[in-house]
């Protein structure tokens, strides 16, 4: 008898694996799997081991919990209040993304006229790369000074101490990505 879960886990790896353009012999092959354990795994017929479906989730790129969640639709409008977003002072900062990619976290700051924020030094070996979509913001980077202004990048080691600042008497908008160290293993 085919459960919920077991519906939920085969659509998800089938839409996983067609939205990445791979055939069932494909993905089998990367993941180190049989290809009739793949099949059975999209029919909705397995009951697989939890190392199964680990080498799934490594080789579709995704976790556990999205293998195992209801499946998503196609698309979705999410409105921007539904974006997580928080306050440090004066600065906002929000994900521009609604769901989680894996080691991959893209915000964007608004940062008002006059205001700073601290960074959070991240992992060893996470790097980050902060651009300017409007005005001027003033990066520190272990004691270095950069300037950006309007689509100038920086890229630097997100585990240092870091911080960011609007000097000027206008609001400034940057966006920063973080590509985190992948977990020892």
């Amino acid at each position: 008898m085919e459960t919920s879960s077991s519906r939920h886990l085969a659509e998800n790896i089938r839409q996983l694996r067609e939205g990445r353009g791979l055939t069932q012999q494909q993905i089998s092959r990367i993941a180190g799997i049989p290809r009739a354990t793949w099949s059975n795994l999209e029919s909705g017929s397995a009951n697989p081991t939890l190392s199964v479906l680990t080498r799934v989730a490594d080789a579709l790129q995704t976790r556990l919990e999205e293998l195992l969640g209801a499946p998503r639709t196609a698309s979705r409008h999410v409105k921007a209040a539904e974006l997580f977003a928080r306050k440090r002072g004066q600065v906002e900062v929000r994900r521009l993304l609604p769901e989680a990619l894996p080691g991959l976290e893209i915000e964007r700051m608004h940062l008002p006229a006059q205001s700073s924020m601290t960074g959070v030094p991240h992992t060893p070996g996470t790097r980050e790369y902060l651009t300017v979509e409007q005005g001027e913001v003033e990066l520190t980077v272990g004691g270095e000074l950069f300037v950006l202004a309007r689509g100038d990048v920086v890229m630097f080691r997100g585990d240092q101490k870091h911080g960011y600042r609007n000097a000027s008497g206008r609001e400034a908008v940057a966006y920063s990505v973080i590509a985190f160290a992948p977990a020892a293993g």
